[in-house]
């Protein structure tokens, strides 16, 4: 059964599924798979607690003030507004709180007793089980972009239709692949990724072949994602300070003239971009690429949960590696968490780097001391940092503000709390000047402080 199916079932919004599941902190495994399939055990626990649910949905529905809250979960107001003030949700001119704010999402953060939902979970899914890890809030907001695909009410009922196309936008090693990958697997579409040489005019066994012709061809095929990388510089603005390469501006033409057929003969491109900034707005106009989903670098208890992922990773259960990992309680993820809390703004690639880096140097220390009770300590942890910062340049970096600029333009709204933790975490790098010491003597009047 679809998650969409069950709310209407219970007569309860998906958003409010969505929502309940990010408020509760529910591992995406147990509840349902990349189709939006709901698993059995989170299918009962909300055909066995629809009032709660609905209890749910409705103070998330309401407008309310911290005095209101505190009031409806019997907790002090002071500690509300703290909470409150983590997340910092939208407010209207009058100090209430706009709906998405749910009472019960705070009281669980404040420790209230809400034991009856995790009853239902009690078996943590591994993290070789998962589809991916964290990321719930950008799974949720693309499902949601992807509803005209998944449910086919919006058509019929709202006249809401397919998008043509979608552009993935984030720093180098983010990971936009994958998600071009997760996204044909939500939609049951075939990933096809536009290689460099189908673009411009090139001879395949002796017959000259275009673009044109490849794009024709996936037209022709049954429900097709064509994935194209270095988007915004095949498809950026023209002007008279930048000139853009012919073959490109020809990809650009060829795929403007043919986007609106895209929908009805079922295909779906993406774009993989570094950034918004240099896309020509014709491409982004409505009925084009109008989805725009950020793909964000991964936050400190999303790389906690990658390094051990990739350390762990298909590992057998004698393997030297996982007994000194086990020997140091490195088989867990708090053990990776003051290391994760240093990677600030890392990529994707960058965490794999790090691990990679570390396997080689235990290995190499292991050969040395054949020793499976040897200590994986801050020296050793911090040489294998050091080889993953060679490709945190000052390029990156500022790839980073420029995605946080996008990000901040088109999709704030959706992902404040990632865009803040994002901007705090490159400030960080940000060298301070210290103020410089006046020369001279230091008069009675005058403030030392100062």
């Amino acid at each position: 059964m679809k998650l969409n199916e069950l709310a209407k079932d219970l007569n309860i919004s998906t958003e409010s599924f969505m929502k309940f599941i990010q408020d509760f902190d529910l591992e995406l495994s147990e509840c349902m798979s990349t189709q939006m399939e709901v698993k059995p055990d989170f299918e009962r626990f909300a055909r066995e607690n629809a009032d709660f649910l609905k209890r749910y949905q409705a103070d998330l529905d309401h407008s309310k003030s911290v005095s209101d809250i505190a009031q409806t979960i019997n907790q002090p107001e002071e500690k509300v507004e703290e909470i409150i003030k983590k997340e910092k949700p939208k407010l209207y001119d009058n100090g209430i709180f706009r709906s998405s704010v749910s009472s019960f999402g705070i009281d669980n953060k404040l420790g209230g007793n809400y034991k009856f939902v995790y009853d239902y979970f009690g078996k943590k899914s591994g993290l070789k089980e998962r589809d991916f890890i964290g990321y719930r809030d950008l799974f949720f907001y693309i499902s949601r972009s992807l509803e005209p695909f998944i449910n086919k009410e919006q058509i019929l009922n709202w006249g809401i239709h397919k998008p043509a196309g979608i552009i993935l936008y984030g720093p180098p090693g983010s990971g936009k692949i994958f998600w071009a990958n997760k996204i044909a697997e939500i939609i049951g579409y075939t990933f096809t990724e536009v290689k460099k040489h189908y673009l411009g005019t090139s001879f395949v066994d002796g017959r000259q072949t275009s673009f044109n012709d490849f794009l024709i061809q996936m037209m022709k095929d049954e429900k097709v994602l064509l994935f194209m990388d270095d988007f915004d510089q095949i498809m950026r603005q023209r002007s008279e300070k930048v000139s853009v390469n012919s073959c490109d501006e020809a990809t650009k033409e060829i795929i403007l003239h043919s986007v609106s057929r895209f929908e009805e003969e079922d295909l779906l491109m993406i774009g993989s971009a570094n950034s918004l900034s240099l896309i020509d707005k014709e491409v982004l106009a409505p009925g084009r690429f109008d989805v725009l989903i950020p793909v964000f670098p991964p936050n400190a208890r999303e790389r906690s949960e990658m390094i051990l992922y990739h350390m762990t990773e298909n590992l057998p259960e004698d393997s030297l590696l996982l007994k000194i990992l086990r020997n140091n309680k490195a088989d867990h993820r708090p053990f990776w968490t003051e290391v994760a809390s240093q990677m600030k703004v890392f990529s994707n690639t960058m965490i794999v780097d790090f691990t990679q880096s570390l396997k080689i140097r235990i290995r190499n220390q292991y050969l040395k001391d054949s020793n499976e009770s040897m200590k994986l300590d801050t020296k050793l942890l911090n040489s294998a940092l050091r080889d993953a910062r060679v490709k945190l340049t000052d390029e990156y970096l500022d790839r980073i503000e420029q995605f946080i600029i996008d990000v901040s333009n088109t999709n704030f709204d959706d992902f404040p709390t990632r865009v803040r933790q994002l901007s705090k975490e490159l400030n960080s790098y940000k060298i301070v000047e210290k103020p410089r010491k006046t020369i001279g003597f230091t008069h009675n009047t005058d403030d030392p402080k100062k």
